[in-house]
């Protein structure tokens, strides 16, 4: 099959991407770097000819909601109407698990690419995917120095490739809508992850946990980010990801 993957060039986009080679597919990246801009709305048709099915894995680093919804929705309203100009079958976004229960600006743009894509014009599947492995990592480099604010929150972290193997799943069979939500083998604490790593590093970082205030912070404290219903389930643990990580790659 012939599948574009918006957001090709990613941290979720590129093992996309090789999960597709593996197989056997022919993947078209779908990024500025190959002269497709969802936002500016350049370059779609173009690299949407002859596409059998997109798997959209777009991030836009911004926590402000107003800014998020903007972006998210704007670049998936832009991708749905080249997917239906070109005939694309089956259009999969990848999103986060209980991103309805915790209002950060953040997860209201993620909501508002839900939507769009409910209401587009092309038949879809959404899998909400728990946090990956790296976002201890994000979460530290936020705030260099020798003391980490870590937010008190829970999550069930998953491997990227073994997000990016379901996508690939996903995307070759038939639209479900919304997709059985997929997460790691084991729920965490962040503030263990981010100390874990900090260890693995050979670090000495002073980690104290943060209460994010208000509604979104109560709620991600509270277990609102872990899978609510039965699904699919990772196999690589936080601890083993740690294990394998390199002195280059930590």
């Amino acid at each position: 099959m012939k599948i574009a993957v918006a957001g090709g060039t990613g941290k979720t986009g590129r093992p996309v991407v090789d999960q597709l080679r593996d197989q056997g597919h022919q993947p078209v990246i779908l990024a500025r770097a190959h002269g497709v801009d969802l936002i500016q709305n350049t370059g779609i048709d173009t690299a949407l000819d002859g596409v059998d099915a997109v798997i959209d894995v777009t991030d836009f680093a911004t926590m402000n909601a107003k800014k998020a919804r903007a972006s998210f929705g704007g670049a998936t309203a832009n991708l749905l109407a080249g997917a239906q100009r070109n005939g694309v079958r089956h259009h999969v976004a990848l999103s986060i698990i209980g991103i309805d229960r915790a209002p950060t600006g953040y997860y209201q743009g993620k909501l508002r690419q839900e939507e769009v894509v409910q209401a587009g014009p092309v038949p879809w599947t959404i899998l909400r995917a728990a946090q990956f492995h790296e976002f201890a990592a994000q979460v530290l480099a936020q705030l260099p120095g020798p003391i980490a604010l870590v937010p008190k929150m829970r999550s069930q972290p998953i491997a990227v490739s073994e997000v990016a193997a379901h996508l690939v799943d996903l995307a070759t069979g038939e639209p479900q809508q919304m997709a059985p939500e997929l997460a790691g083998p084991r729920v965490e604490s962040v503030v263990d992850m981010a100390r874990q790593l900090i260890r693995r590093r050979g670090e000495h970082r002073l980690v104290l946990p943060l209460r994010v205030p208000g509604a979104a912070g109560k709620a991600m404290a509270g277990g609102a980010l872990l899978p609510t219903q039965p699904g699919p389930r990772g196999r690589q643990t936080y601890a083993d990801w740690l294990a394998a990580l390199t002195p280059e790659s930590t």
